[in-house]
């Protein structure tokens, strides 16, 4: 994939959403490539007999997405909104193979 153009370089709507669809494309590729991590961490932590759950390390993601957030200058709160919901998927993808397994 193509570096993305500068929003202030880009001359038209056209041109603006067709960056938009790239960047989404690429935080797609981000995505899939974290869905691979909490699959290893599933393996781990059936080896270490660990619950899919830990409140602690919820939190520790929370409070490092919210800073990375305030270092880009995105709000916080919307950060924190979408990853709550993406550490509840992992989560309960977690949950259901180590249950089933």
């Amino acid at each position: 994939m193509t570096e993305p153009t500068p929003p202030a370089d880009c001359a038209s709507m056209e041109d603006l959403r067709a960056q938009i669809d790239l960047l989404d494309r690429k935080l797609v590729a981000l995505l899939a490539q974290r869905a691979g991590y909490i699959d290893r961490a599933i393996a781990l932590k059936q080896e270490n007999g660990w619950p899919a759950r830990i409140p602690a390390r919820v939190e520790d993601v929370i409070a490092k997405v919210r800073a990375a957030a305030e270092d880009e200058a995105l709000d916080p709160a919307l950060v924190e909104a979408l990853w709550r919901q993406l550490v509840e998927w992992s989560i309960a993808r977690e949950a259901r193979v180590i249950r089933e397994e």
